[in-house]
């Protein structure tokens, strides 16, 4: 089968300084300062096209980084990632410019992915009557709900119909009315054989919507495999980490880091 997405050993590091002096003292000495934050380390997989792939892990494992990568918003420091298609992302105040309008940002989004102004005239409609906005649509982002922030992103994304689809935690947000409807524009979207990416913490949803499972732990893969194979495993650990005390949590994550270090030889 064709793939869709082909990562390859992806790692993304960030420093973290102590104040602004250290950030500019960095940048124009040869010493290096702060510390450095490995949100992702030597993460590989690939994606067939049409799959559902949901991503899982606790907050901190990388979820969020990987998706933004995928999607092109964010580069990754080493190794490669192929996405064949146009991805759009879908998290809560994803792309969206707050000093903007929802019209606007419609207007905007639509552009920077070579839409023309006569078909974006065309689909306006649609994404505004599926994002229930009203009267809001016409008012600066900055003044949206994250629950109204989530349905304009998810409104321009699903109709500017994309070859890969990644939601980010994009239908926890909002009401229960339009997290249906949300759902339902995805099952059309399985239906046609989309890709698509789900980052959730709901195992309900994931075994609803996904074949595939990716499970990152600090940076990490920890699985990568079938719903079947990998979610019970996973539902086994959160039971486990829960009964955890807050000590014992820190030395749990302390124990992956030095895996982590180990992983990527620094």
């Amino acid at each position: 089968m064709e793939k869709a997405i082909i990562a390859k050993h992806v790692t993304k590091k960030y420093k973290l300084y102590n104040g602004n002096k250290e950030r500019i003292l960095d940048l124009i000495l040869p010493k290096s300062y702060g510390e450095d934050f490995y949100a992702l380390a030597d993460v590989s997989f690939e994606v067939e096209k049409g799959d559902s792939l949901g991503f899982i892990g606790i907050n901190g494992s990388g979820k969020s980084t990987l998706a933004n990568i995928i999607a092109g918003i964010v580069p990754e420091t080493s190794g490669s990632i192929e996405v064949n298609g146009e991805a759009a992302l879908i998290a809560v105040a994803s792309g969206l410019k707050s000093d903007l309008t929802g019209r606007d940002n419609i207007e905007l989004k639509c552009l920077m992915l070579g839409f023309s102004k006569e078909e974006i005239k065309k689909l306006e409609p649609e994404i505004i009557e599926f994002s229930e906005l009203g009267k809001f649509i016409d008012q600066p982002v900055k003044s949206y709900s994250s629950g109204m922030r989530s349905r304009l992103g998810f409104a321009i994304s699903v109709n500017i119909d994309p070859d890969i689809l990644i939601i980010d935690e994009a239908l926890s947000v909002g009401d229960k009315a339009f997290g249906e409807k949300s759902l339902d524009k995805m099952r059309e979207f399985k239906q046609k054989k989309k890709t698509m990416i789900f980052v959730s913490h709901s195992i309900g949803q994931m075994k609803q919507f996904c074949e595939k499972i990716l499970w990152l732990e600090y940076g990490m893969v920890k699985d990568f495999g079938t719903v079947e194979e990998v979610i019970p495993k996973y539902e086994e650990f959160l039971k486990m980490f829960k009964k955890m005390s807050k000590e014992e949590k820190e030395q749990y994550k302390e124990n992956a880091l030095k895996q982590q270090m180990k992983l990527l030889n620094v």
